[in-house]
């Protein structure tokens, strides 16, 4: 039941990057917390948004390996990046007042423009910031897993603004409702179980807020970010995702990269976290060499060797499973 908590990866990862807060609002209750690895000379890092069960810490295995190629990353509780940000967001109501945040939090940090990986709503909140901020862009490029672009795929559009109103206990069951039922292999198990955890973490006002942004009456402006380089990763098996949905993504995008994964569940990277690491080193590599790469220049071939490394041992593996 707590393979993931438990496991040495995760409590090294706890003891060695510390939880940073950060209060970039007037609103003093407003905190982000992050992680932060990587090089802080990386002026264009990777951050990491999360779904709305998540914390900072599910991304802990792409820190990890991240950090380790060179990569700066910044995980917040919501979200991360590589140099790695790894951040959790603060009790927003709005997206607007998101977005607002948001750009307060990567002034703050002294960022002009950044990489986000957005989990399901991490990723319909990355879209929307680049949409919003798109006259004066600040986001470089998109890695969506999981994600949509126009919240009324959920049918609760009528009750986005009832969550405040609900009990903890309501809430959860809602976002529990999503996961996946029935039998799964040990590792996306170990998975779910950790997101529970995570999700057992969050207050009353953090879930409602999250609901909330999930489901309020809004869609993305393709034209708006048009500009935006876009890497759509998404998985063959059960998620809370409907192929319609999956579908609109293509369409949105068009010209974006397709990452994806046989199995995964809403959690691959999770349960499927070499792949995606992968996925999100393919990704970056056409910024190497630029102002806006997320690695340590010193480190990009030890990386490419690495990455070609992993691709054959994918190959190898679809070939074995064949």
């Amino acid at each position: 039941m707590e393979e993931i908590r438990l496991s040495p990866d995760y409590n090294w990862f706890r003891s060695s990057v510390p939880l940073k807060r950060i209060i970039v609002d007037d609103d003093d209750s407003k905190v982000w917390s992050l992680y932060d690895a990587g090089p802080k000379s990386i002026r264009c890092p990777i951050i990491f948004l999360p779904p709305v069960s998540g914390t900072a810490e599910v991304f802990f295995q792409q820190v990890l390996a991240l950090s380790g190629w060179g990569y700066r990353v910044i995980s917040k509780v919501m979200y991360l990046v590589i140099y790695l940000l790894q951040l959790q967001y603060p009790v927003y109501w709005d997206l607007l007042e998101f977005c607002d945040g948001f750009k307060k939090l990567l002034d703050h940090l002294q960022l002009d423009k950044v990489h986000l990986f957005g989990a399901s709503l991490g990723g319909f909140l990355a879209q929307k910031f680049a949409e919003v901020t798109h006259k004066s862009p600040r986001v470089h490029s998109l890695i969506l897993c999981n994600s949509f672009s126009d919240t009324s795929i959920f049918n609760q559009t009528w009750t986005a603004n009832s969550f405040w109103l609900m009990p903890a206990f309501m809430l959860k069951k809602i976002v529990l409702g999503n996961f996946a039922k029935g039998p799964v292999d040990p590792k996306m198990a170990d998975a779910i179980d950790f997101m529970v955890d995570r999700l057992e973490s969050l207050n009353q006002s953090e879930l409602a807020s999250r609901l909330t942004l999930n489901c309020q009456n809004s869609y993305i402006e393709p034209h708006k970010i048009k500009d935006v380089s876009v890497t759509i990763m998404d998985v063959f098996d059960q998620s809370a995702l409907s192929n319609e949905a999956k579908e609109e993504m293509y369409k949105l995008y068009p010209n974006a990269r397709r990452a994806h994964l046989k199995t995964g569940g809403n959690f691959p990277y999770l349960c499927r976290s070499a792949e995606v690491n992968l996925y999100i080193q393919i990704h970056l590599r056409q910024f190497h060499g630029t102002r806006y790469a997320a690695i340590n220049p010193a480190m990009v071939s030890a990386e490419e060797l690495e990455v070609q490394k992993s691709n054959l041992n994918n190959i190898k593996e679809s070939d074995d499973e064949s």
